[in-house]
């Protein structure tokens, strides 16, 4: 009896030995990330320190770790005067953001060493700010005296109150009353000029942004930055590129607030559209990490042929002095109008509220458990005869305990023989013992081997479905509530893994114990079935009640487990997302205060499932495991029939596209007012087209993000919702203003769009093309790894202007017959810039261009140039004809002349 209950003891340590291996691996990657070195933080600060001082950068070297052999700043000094509004410009990857880095901390000037690869890191030289080297002074008072607007701000899924706060944080008004956080948020959004959208919003300030920001167009997530920055009166304020986002009107008016607001602070402007730059103090002028040229606007000019003279001439617009208006009263009334026509702009006209369901869609009804099990068992059959040999392991070890019930009973029977009959007797049940020993070895090898290897399988096919059904929805899906990039990453990793924990060897010893319970109850039955119903009907009711709470409770703790862990997972990857807007805003302890709650949540609601836990424990795998195949097949199903639609016309893909909208109404979901109403417009085949004023949906509707309310949009003259869609968007390419790359090789990047039919010396000589087209060739082929160097999440390890020359060879590289631009190079110095707008002028042979611009010196070569405005167009025509209007767009391009 007691070897038995020792073979017992010890079968039941094997899984949690296994589980505790797992935890132990855990707890080590766990403890090293704990214990990774963190930045100095404490340090001198106010009165020690004022951050109204000078900045000075002397003799600064830096690298950054992943590409050491290259230097981003190359001996740099320069000088940043208190007080004063100082601009920094040049062309990409000349070090204008890593000087932001610097000057946040982000990075500090200490060489080191990469340990693996036994290279240093060049980060040296000195900053100061005034008397005192900037590594010395405390790390969050610094940081709280700064006010930051990058190029691509990142908002969270909050409201719009609690997003411009978040700037208050490590201020005096920190812990202020609602109130009074109130007026300072209003105050800073009405000197941004956001407060413009916002009181045009059903809810005001109380309107949740979305994931990101998705809810709100570019400007005007880049205004809510600016009051984010403005609201804490920062005696340092940093822009970078901080207009980038909002067209010429947004622009024009944020930059007079900036101007206002700039006023005795020092301001730091990095920017590539110098209009925003001709009223600061001091410009620099960066190439290659060195300082090539200083002064002021004026200065910078009288040096003709200098490095900011050509920057400048490159983005004028040639007007003749005919075109200006003759007086200052036509100025005016020039502005007047084209602000009459622009007050629906790109950046204020497009809010996207909660999706509702679109006509069509169905609701997808939820499996009970017994059909989710069948429902997953058909979807098995490749691995069906895993399954039978799962059945026969389960068999075998189910039948191991009645039979040793029934050995142990014969055994104690013999003991009432005697003599050598007893020695006999007992001999022969030992060995029966010894059998089913071997028999339960084979059956538990048998069990785990097939649960595993089934289990690890269906994870793995799941998992890929999961992800399939996730990507192949519509764009609309993803602004609704509850698919935002963070809870659907979260659910993504961690549903397969309950459906990995139901298929394995949980599920098998689940099978094992029904098999014997049923064994052990027919050998009851059939030696003494009076006392054995005595037992069952005194002790069974109990049993099932006990099971079938169990069940209910562990459905809703399920229910609420998996909100919780969405909320909790969706605001740490935010977080992390965001870490420099974080760092920027000091927001640390206010993160980690949130996260503490929210798993604090997760640890306090569900006591009320412990009554249930000692009963029916075999039970507790069913609601989760029905809950996540549920959530796997709802995931799975199309969100609209455009990700569906069949091959119903063809398409030539030899030449451009002609494309014509025809009396097309859209609005978004959840708003009444149209963003376009009643549009007409027809480009030709194989034309240059340019789209100024609020145009920021003509894109998404050409993509087929989303469907136009009424009216129609051919392409060819084929109605475009009736072509297959993969096919229709295989022939378009689309390059947006916030290029999106993935962790990967640039040559992964720009190939990640082209058919995996090529060869590789076809795709590689088509890359090779694209990038010299896109300006960045020989950038990447003086990188020591080629195209074959990682850039890191989201191209991270890239300048912003690097990043979107790879976007512009990813859509080049396609070949497509309809080219959509949308503010594509908003992001590139003029040089670049230059050079890009002559490559597409060079390559649109056989290909229809599309553009969307603010910058009116990217669109003076157009074809045709429309000019929207309240959902229609307002003027159309030719660069000089439209200036010959002196109209809307006229007014515009006065707005932009540097050369006046």
């Amino acid at each position: 009896m007691c070897l038995m209950m020792i073979g017992t003891g010890v079968s039941g340590i094997s899984s949690p030995l296994s589980s505790a291996s797992q935890a132990a691996n855990a707890a080590r990657i766990l403890f090293n990330g704990i214990d990774a070195p963190k930045p100095k933080v404490t340090g001198a600060k106010h009165p020690k320190v004022s951050a109204s001082e000078d900045i000075v950068l002397w003799n600064v070297n830096f690298t950054y770790p992943t590409r050491p052999e290259l230097k981003v700043l190359d001996d740099l000094k320069l000088i940043i005067p208190a007080g004063r509004v100082t601009a920094i410009v040049g062309p990409s990857g000349s070090g204008k953001s890593t000087l932001v880095a610097l000057i946040e901390r982000w990075y500090e000037l200490d060489g080191d060493m990469d340990k693996n690869k036994l290279i240093m890191f060049f980060r040296n030289g000195l900053i100061r700010v005034g008397q005192h080297k900037l590594q010395d002074i405390d790390l969050k008072w610094w940081r709280s005296q700064i006010g930051l607007v990058e190029q691509e701000p990142f908002l969270f899924d909050d409201t719009i109150f609690e997003n411009v706060a978040n700037g208050l944080i490590g201020t005096e008004w920190e812990n202020a009353g609602y109130g009074k956080k109130k007026d300072l948020v209003e105050k800073a959004c009405k000197e941004s000029f956001a407060d413009e959208f916002i009181n045009r919003l059903p809810e005001g300030y109380n309107t949740r942004v979305g994931d990101v920001g998705i809810r709100l167009s570019g400007g005007q997530r880049q205004r809510l930055a600016i009051a984010r920055a403005i609201i804490r009166n920062p005696k340092i304020l940093i822009l970078d590129e901080a207009t980038s986002s909002i067209d010429n009107r947004g622009e024009k008016v944020v930059q007079a607030a900036l101007d206002r607001v700039s006023k005795d602070r020092t301001t730091i402007m990095i920017a590539h559209r110098l209009s925003t730059v001709q009223k600061a103090e001091n410009i620099i002028v960066l190439a290659k990490g060195k300082v090539v040229q200083w002064g002021n606007h004026n200065s910078l000019m009288a040096a003709v042929g200098g490095p900011y003279w050509l920057l400048v001439n490159s983005q004028g617009l040639e007007i003749a002095e005919a075109d200006y208006p003759e007086n200052s009263a036509d100025v005016s009334e020039h502005e007047k109008r084209t602000t009459d026509l622009m007050t629906l702009d790109k950046s204020e006209a497009v809010v996207r509220e909660s999706v509702s369901t679109r006509a069509g869609d169905t609701e997808y009804e939820p499996k009970g458990v017994c059909r989710s099990f069948w429902t997953l068992l058909l979807d098995q059959k490749p691995y069906w005869s895993w399954y039978i040999l799962m059945i026969f392991g389960a068999l075998v070890t189910g039948a191991s305990s009645p039979l040793q019930a029934y050995l142990l009973a014969a055994i104690i029977s013999s003991f009432a023989l005697q003599g050598d009959y007893l020695t006999v007797i007992t001999n022969f049940w030992c060995l029966m013992f010894v059998t089913l020993a071997g028999g339960a070895g084979v059956g538990y090898f048998c069990l785990g081997f097939a649960s595993t290897k089934v289990s690890f399988h269906i994870a793995s096919a799941y998992k890929q479905e999961y992800f399939e059904g996730m990507i192949s929805k519509a764009v609309s899906w993803f602004d609704g509530e509850g698919h935002s990039i963070a809870t659907l990453a979260g659910l993504l990793a961690n549903d397969p893994v309950q459906l990995h924990q139901l298929l394995g060897i949980n599920m098998a010893f689940v099978a094992t114990s029904v098999l014997s319970v049923t064994g052990c109850l027919i050998i009851a039955f059939y030696f003494g079935w009076k006392l054995t119903l005595v037992a069952l009907v005194s002790a069974m009711p109990l049993a099932m009640a006990a099971g079938f709470f169990r069940v209910r409770i562990e459905k809703a703790f399920e229910r609420m487990n998996v909100e919780i862990f969405a909320t909790s997972a969706k605001w740490a990857t935010e977080s992390i997302a965001a870490n420099r807007t974080v760092t920027a805003l000091t927001m640390e302890d206010r993160i980690c205060d949130r996260y503490e709650k929210l798993l604090q949540d997760h640890v306090t609601i569900p006591t009320a499932e412990l009554g249930a836990i000692g009963a029916g424990h075999w039970l507790s795998f069913v609601p989760t495991a029905a809950n996540r195949i549920q959530s796997m097949r709802l995931k799975s199903l199309p969100s609209n029939g455009g990700s569906t639609i069949l091959n119903e016309a063809t398409i030539d893909s030899s030449r451009g596209a002609k494309i014509e909208f025809l009396d097309v109404w859209f609005r978004y979901p959840s708003r009444e007012a149209p963003v376009l109403s009643g549009l007409n417009m027809t480009i030709g085949e194989g034309q240059f087209a340019a789209i100024v004023g609020p145009s920021g949906s003509i894109i998404s509707l050409l993509e087929r993000f989303y469907k136009a309310n009424s009216g129609v949009i051919t392409y060819d003259g084929h109605d475009i919702e009736e072509i297959g869609l993969c096919d229709y968007r295989k022939t378009i390419s689309l390059v947006a203003q916030e290029s999106n790359l993935f962790n990967g090789t640039i040559r992964e990047n720009i190939l990640v769009g082209v058919d995996e039919t090529e060869t590789t010396e076809n795709s590689d000589n088509r890359m090779f093309e694209a990038c010299r087209d896109a300006g960045i060739h020989d950038f990447v082929m003086s990188l020591p790894e080629g195209y074959d160097t990682v850039i890191g999440s989201k191209g991270v390890l890239l300048s912003g202007g690097q990043k979107q020359r790879i976007s512009i060879a990813r859509a080049l590289v396609r070949r497509p017959r309809l080219l959509l631009l949308d503010e594509a190079t908003s992001n590139l110095d003029s040089e670049t810039e230059k050079q890009i707008q002559e490559t597409f002028e060079r390559t649109r042979k056989g290909r229809t261009m599309i553009v969307v611009a603010h910058r009116l010196a990217t669109v003076k070569n157009a074809d045709v140039i429309f000019v929207l405005g309240d959902g229609q167009v307002q003027e159309c025509g030719t660069h000089t004809s439209l200036l010959q209007k002196r109209g809307v767009y006229h007014n515009m391009c006065l707005a932009q002349a540097l050369d006046r």
